[in-house]
């Protein structure tokens, strides 16, 4: 029985509460560690409690929530084991895409790049905020689908899932969307001119580099995020 069929709840609504619930959590507008409360998350999404609760179990199954015995719902707490592994694969794993996609620049490429450098990020605005994840995501994946490797670019599409969290706890301490936009123009470049140790290597000390971000937010002795 699918998770539709034993909430009885149409997939459009839990759709729409799962969309919203997930943009919330990964931008870290609701905190690692928070209690969820499915009366007040149905009166702050103006559904009902049936969709929300459907919609938490979906975001269970990603690993975003979690069910406690008689707390409810508790959002997923950001560990330093759980970055330095997410990120420890991202290292193993994008820089060989980057490899294989070197003299492969293409127009899905270039205009996921613009809209990296479009977003017109803000510290602190959450609308912002996701339109810059969700673009360098879009990046990533686009750039891990041009090197030819479908089994590679899905574990690099779910990595980026995990990590998008991580990176919204380390803007929020540190924008560093200017130099990753910036290290995006030069991975193209190398890209475009069909050097492949050159963009492994620049690709390397990007996610290199926003480990680090994320690191030094979570470990500032005035982080409220349990690690």
């Amino acid at each position: 029985m699918s998770l539709m069929a034993a909430f009885d709840v149409p997939a459009s609504l839990t759709h729409q509460a799962a969309v919203a619930l997930r943009r919330e959590i990964l931008t870290a507008r609701i905190y690692p560690g928070e209690t969820l409360s499915e009366a007040l998350l149905s009166q702050h999404l103006g559904l009902g409690k049936a969709p929300v609760r459907a919609a938490l179990a979906r975001l269970a199954e990603e690993g975003l929530v979690q069910a406690v015995p008689r707390r409810g719902w508790v959002v997923s707490l950001v560990t330093i084991r759980d970055i330095h592994e997410v990120f420890g694969l991202r290292i193993l794993l994008e820089p060989e895409a980057a490899r294989m996609a070197a003299g492969r620049v293409d127009a899905t490429l270039l205009r996921d790049l613009d809209a990296v450098c479009a977003c017109g990020y803000q510290p602190g605005d959450e609308d912002s905020t996701y339109a810059f994840l969700s673009a360098n995501k879009a990046f990533h994946v686009a750039l891990a689908e041009l090197s030819g490797n479908g089994r590679l670019a899905r574990q690099i599409d779910r990595l980026l899932d995990e990590s998008t969290r991580m990176l919204a706890l380390g803007l929020r301490r540190r924008d560093r969307t200017g130099e990753m936009a910036h290290e995006h123009h030069t991975l193209i470049e190398a890209l475009a001119l069909g050097h492949p140790e050159e963009a492994a290597t620049i690709m390397r000390e990007q996610v290199m580099a926003s480990r680090a971000m994320v690191l030094s937010a979570l470990t500032a002795p005035d982080a409220t995020t349990a690690v």
